[in-house]
């Protein structure tokens, strides 16, 4: 790089400082509405605004031979900026969805000053690219996290809408390329917040539903029901078929045992096991012990076999290491959900849901990450992939991929949180 690209950068790296420490003061000082107006006036309309030193920094940014590919961060950054501090108050959430859906609304001023043309033209041209790029994107889609209800709502609601549920996606979903350390950190406050408030809302309904339960069985008089106050069903499964979910996950579904003791027996056997290869023969065992047999004979055990035959062959002799483990299992979730964006190839992930239920595919999921617990993020992001392959359908029209979303926010709330719903067989 030479000495004057330098230079250069470092100016205009500089300038946008500038435009950060102007809305990270007035962040603290100005109501939101003021900040949505003044966003707006900066921004969409590109004229007017009350700080010329401001819009003059904005100008040389848009204008720099880098903006092409940098703007976009820019304006990402400034606007979590506001999205940062307003998301930690209720009473300023609202506001967030405000000024996502700015962009959308573009500018009210047609006629420009002579002498703001070029400039004001030019900004215009990088936001409706911006509107077109990944990090504009993942703002629209935490505006359905922060402006949206848990509300089942319309079934002709596209899948975008229903973000808000799974915060096991908000970390591949909500935050794109450029993200900064803060961006991360108030996805993952937010992430924290909603899972939370979801295990609460689950534990309720189902102490609600098992109290229910009790008083049916013991004959008493249908007006002492009215001492229990009704409770949502946090799921858009029906009640039956969330009983029977959370009772698979949570309770003693594998015999006499759990998910989570099973993948324990596994993981005590496997740190006795000689070679990798032997390993895989294991986990094949582990794995299919959980397919219907018919379906299994069919093709899927086969392909299973296949699959770990052929994972890291050059390894057979060597003995079970922590690499190897997540390898195998990072890779079989490739196989079973999904590979990756580019090969979003999912048919055997369908075929499961058609054959085995989603209940028992989940299982199979679940079964994976709790011997190794390092690739649940992993399963997330596959989960995101299909989420974001989807986003714009109807639900109704890929109603199996809803079900495996509600499917797997109860597998991993059951066996990764501090939730205890081991009474759900009383229900």
């Amino acid at each position: 790089m030479s000495t004057w690209t330098s230079r250069y950068l470092r100016h205009i790296a500089q300038e946008e400082q500038v435009l950060y420490d102007h809305f990270l003061q007035l962040v603290q000082s100005e109501a939101p509405a003021q900040l949505v107006q003044r966003f707006r006036t900066l921004f969409i309309e590109g004229v007017g605004y009350g700080d010329p030193q401001i819009l003059a920094v904005l100008d040389r940014i848009t204008e720099s031979k880098a903006a092409d590919q940098e703007f976009r961060f820019v304006l990402n950054r400034c606007c979590h900026i506001l999205i940062n501090r307003w998301q930690a108050r209720p009473q300023f959430q609202s506001y967030i969805p405000e000024i996502i859906d700015l962009f959308e609304q573009g500018p009210t001023r047609t006629s420009i000053d002579f002498s703001r043309s070029r400039s004001t033209r030019r900004l215009r041209e990088l936001i409706k690219e911006f509107t077109a790029s990944e990090q504009y994107l993942t703002l629209r889609r935490l505006a359905q996290v922060i402006g949206a209800t848990t509300t089942a709502g319309a079934e002709s609601q596209q899948i975008g809408t229903l973000i808000r549920r799974y915060p096991y996606l908000y970390d591949h979903c909500l935050l794109a390329e450029g993200s900064t350390d803060e961006q991360q950190q108030t996805i993952r406050q937010l992430r924290s917040r909603v899972q939370r408030q979801y295990e609460i809302d689950l534990s309720q309904f189902v102490t609600y539903q098992v109290r229910r339960s009790q008083l049916d069985r013991s004959q008493v008089p249908a007006a002492n029901n009215r001492i229990l106050q009704p409770v949502n069903n946090p799921t858009l499964l029906n009640e039956q078929e969330l009983c029977r979910a959370v009772q698979h996950f949570a309770g003693k579904s594998q015999g006499h045992h759990t998910y989570r003791d099973v993948a324990q027996c596994f993981l005590t056997h496997s740190s006795q096991t000689q070679s990798f290869r032997a390993f895989k023969d294991d986990l094949y065992q582990y794995i299919t012990a959980s397919v219907d047999s018919e379906y299994g004979k069919r093709q899927f055990n086969q392909q299973l076999h296949t699959q770990l035959s052929k994972l890291l062959p050059e390894s057979n002799s060597q003995k079970l290491n922590d690499f190897l483990l997540v390898r195998t299992c990072s890779q079989l979730l490739n196989f079973l959900v999904v590979d990756s964006p580019q090969k979003p190839n999912h048919f055997l992930f369908v075929d499961l849901i058609a054959n085995i239920g989603p209940t028992l595919a989940t299982g199979l999921l679940l079964k994976i990450v709790l011997i190794c617990r390092k690739v649940k993020p992993h399963l997330e992001k596959r989960f995101s992939i299909l989420f974001n392959h989807y986003e714009t359908f109807q639900r109704e029209a890929v109603q199996w991929l809803v079900q495996a979303m509600e499917y797997l926010n109860l597998a991993l709330s059951t066996n990764f949180s501090t939730l205890d719903l081991s009474f759900i067989n009383q229900w």
